[in-house]
C-alpha cells in the first residue's frame, strides 16, 4: 500500500488508475524512492522529467505488469538529510531502488545504505570519479564520470598552446574528485598548473572576492573552473567586477556548470562572455525535438515552491533512468517481493533494523544489461555507469552559447561532429570554429609574451622595425630565425607575441639584465630572444 505521508506517491498511484482504467488495479505497483534537492535547478527538472519518463513508457507499454510509484523526498543539499530520507525509504517503504540522491557528497553515504539493504542506488547526477560503481556494487551512474572529460580538456588546452593554467575548484567530494585526474593530464601535455584555488562551497561573496584577488595579482591568464552552478555563479561576476574576464584572459568551465548555463542568471550571463565549456554531445532525434516542445508547454510547474526551470542535461539523463528502471523492473518479473526483516524497531533511521532487498540483486543485474535509444542518446551502461562517446565545446555569447566544435576519442577536435574516426586525431585549434574571447575580441588571450631588446649596430642579429599599416613590430634576424626554428621542432603547438623592451619614444628601456629582470616581475612570460653584446 502506498503511504499518503508522501504526497507524490499517492498522486502517482491515482495516476495510474486514472491513466489504465479498471484494468490497472491487477498491475503491480513497484515502489522506487527518489532523493533530491527540489528547489535546484537539477532537482526540480529532474523530478518533472522523470514524471513526464514514466507517462511515455506506460502509453506505449500499457500491457506491462508493473507500474514504478515514484516515492520523493526533498533532501535539500544536506548530507544527513540525504541519508535521513533514503534510510526512511528502504526500512519504511521497502522501495526496490533508490533514485538519486543529487551531489556526490550526499550519494557517498547513500552508497553505503543501498549496500547494507541491496537496494541498488541509482545516480544521474552524482558524476565525481570518487564515487566508483566498480568499488561499490549496488551503485549506479546514469550519468558520465567526470573524468570522461579530461582528455577533451587538455585537447582544447593543447590545441591553444597553454603552458598554465590555474585551476579553480570547489572543496567538495565533487570539486575534488576531478583535480587528480586533470593533474595527471595536464602534466602528459607539459603544461604547469602554478596554482590551485579551493573554494568552500558556502563561501560569501567577499571571502570568494579575497581569493580572486590572490589570483589576479599572479598575474595568471588562463583558468579551469570546476564548481557547481550556485558557486560557479557567484565566482564570474566577481572575476568580472576584479577585472578578469577582459581581453588577454581565457577561461574554461567543466561539464557541470556548461550543462547549466542557460537557466542562469542575466547578470550572471553577462559576467561569463567569452568563456570556453564542454558538454556532453547530444545526438539530435525526433524523440528528443518532440520532448522539448512538450517541455516548454507545460513550463509552468503545478507546485509553486518547487523551482522549474530550462530543460538541462540532468533532466535529460533523468528522463533516461526513470526509463531505464520501469523498462529492468518489468524484465526482471518483480511481482509481491519486500525486505527480508531484522529485528523491529519505531525508530525510522535505526540502521541495526534495517533489511535486505528480496529484488535488489536480481534488478540491479537486469539495469545493467538495459539498453534503448533515450533522450540523451543510446543508454549503455559500462561497468556499471554511462559509456562516454562525444563533447561538444560551446562558447558564452550573449545571452545564450555557441558550438565552436566537438571533440571525441577518434578524431578529437573537429568543427563538425565526426565519430567515425576517418580523419586523423587532431589537437589544431584551425579544426574549432573562431572564439569570440573574454573582452569581445578574436585575439587569442595568454599568449606567451616574448621580450624583444631593442638594438642598434647588431641588425643581423635582431632587428625592431615597425610596420606603417599596423603599428606592429616587425621582427627579423639571425636570433629571431633561431628563436622560430626552435618553436618548429617543439612537439606541441606555442602561442606567443613579441614585446620591444622599450619605452614611449621606442628607444631600449635599459640593459639587457633590465630586460631579463621583466621574468622575474612577470611583465615577460618567457626567455628574451637576442644576444648579449
Amino acid at each position: 500500500m502506498v503511504d499518503q505521508k508522501h504526497p507524490l506517491s499517492f498522486v502517482a498511484f491515482l495516476l495510474l488508475v486514472n491513466l489504465h482504467g479498471e484494468h490497472s488495479m491487477a498491475k503491480e505497483v513497484i515502489p522506487v524512492g527518489v532523493v533530491l534537492d527540489l528547489n535546484s535547478p537539477v532537482g526540480g527538472v529532474a523530478e518533472r522529467c522523470m514524471s513526464m519518463a514514466l507517462s511515455d513508457f506506460y502509453a506505449v507499454n500499457a500491457d506491462y505488469n508493473t507500474r514504478l510509484a515514484l516515492l520523493t523526498m526533498d533532501s535539500g543539499n544536506d548530507v544527513i538529510a540525504a541519508a535521513s530520507a533514503a534510510l526512511d525509504l528502504m526500512k519504511n517503504e521497502e522501495v526496490h531502488a533508490i533514485i538519486g540522491p543529487q551531489s556526490s557528497a550526499q550519494a557517498k553515504f547513500v552508497i553505503e545504505l543501498g549496500r547494507k539493504a541491496q537496494v541498488p542506488i541509482i545516480s544521474f547526477s552524482g558524476t565525481s570519479p570518487s564515487l566508483s560503481p566498480a568499488q561499490n556494487p549496488y551503485f549506479i551512474r546514469t550519468a558520465l564520470d567526470d573524468s570522461a572529460e579530461v582528455k577533451a580538456i587538455s585537447a582544447i588546452v593543447e590545441a591553444y598552446g597553454w603552458r598554465e593554467i590555474v585551476l579553480i575548484y570547489e572543496d567538495t567530494d565533487y570539486g575534488n574528485g576531478l583535480i587528480p585526474y586533470l593533474m595527471d593530464a595536464f602534466e602528459e601535455i607539459e603544461t604547469r598548473v602554478p596554482h590551485r584555488s579551493v573554494i568552500p562551497p558556502a563561501s560569501n561573496n567577499n571571502e570568494i572576492a579575497k581569493e580572486i584577488k590572490k589570483l589576479n595579482e599572479t598575474n595568471a591568464r588562463v583558468f579551469l573552473v570546476h564548481t557547481t552552478a550556485s558557486l560557479g555563479s557567484k565566482l564570474f561576476v566577481l572575476a568580472n567586477n576584479a577585472g578578469m574576464m577582459r581581453e588577454g584572459y581565457a577561461w574554461i568551465i567543466t561539464e557541470g556548470l556548461s550543462a547549466l548555463v542557460n537557466p542562469l542568471g542575466p547578470k550572471v550571463k553577462e559576467s561569463m562572455q567569452g568563456v570556453l565549456g564542454l558538454r556532453p554531445y547530444i545526438p539530435r532525434s525526433k524523440q528528443l525535438e518532440d520532448f522539448k516542445r512538450r517541455w516548454k508547454r507545460n513550463l509552468t510547474s503545478s507546485k509553486p515552491n518547487i523551482k522549474i526551470t530550462g530543460l538541462n542535461l540532468f533532466g535529460l539523463w533523468a528522463y533516461d533512468t526513470a526509463w531505464a528502471l520501469a523498462m529492468a523492473v518489468e524484465k526482471a518479473g518483480i511481482m509481491h517481493s519486500g525486505f527480508l526483516k531484522k529485528n523491529a524497531s519505531k525508530s525510522n533511521v535505526d540502521l541495526a533494523t534495517l533489511g535486505i532487498s528480496e529484488t535488489g540483486q536480481t534488478l540491479l543485474d537486469t539495469i545493467l544489461t538495459t539498453e534503448f535509444q533515450g533522450l540523451s542518446g543510446k543508454f549503455h551502461l559500462s561497468k556499471g555507469q554511462l559509456e562516454p562517446s562525444a563533447f561538444e565545446i560551446l562558447n558564452v555569447i550573449g545571452k545564450t552559447k555557441r558550438i565552436i566544435g566537438y571533440w571525441t576519442r577518434q578524431t578529437g577536435l573537429s568543427q563538425e561532429f565526426n565519430d567515425i574516426g576517418e580523419v586523423a586525431y587532431s589537437i589544431s585549434k584551425d579544426r574549432l570554429k573562431q572564439p569570440i574571447w573574454p573582452g569581445d575580441t578574436t585575439n587569442q588571450p595568454a599568449k606567451l609574451r616574448i621580450g624583444v631588446p631593442v638594438t642598434e649596430g647588431f641588425d643581423a642579429f635582431l632587428k625592431v622595425e615597425w610596420d606603417p599599416r599596423t603599428d606592429k613590430p616587425i621582427i627579423s634576424g639571425f636570433s629571431h630565425d633561431v628563436f622560430l626554428a626552435v618553436l618548429q621542432a617543439l612537439p606541441f603547438p606555442l602561442s606567443y607575441e613579441f614585446i620591444p623592451f622599450m619605452n614611449k619614444d621606442r628607444q631600449s628601456a635599459g640593459t639587457y639584465d633590465d630586460l631579463t629582470y621583466q621574468i622575474k616581475l612577470k611583465v615577460i612570460l618567457a626567455l628574451s630572444i637576442g644576444v648579449n653584446l
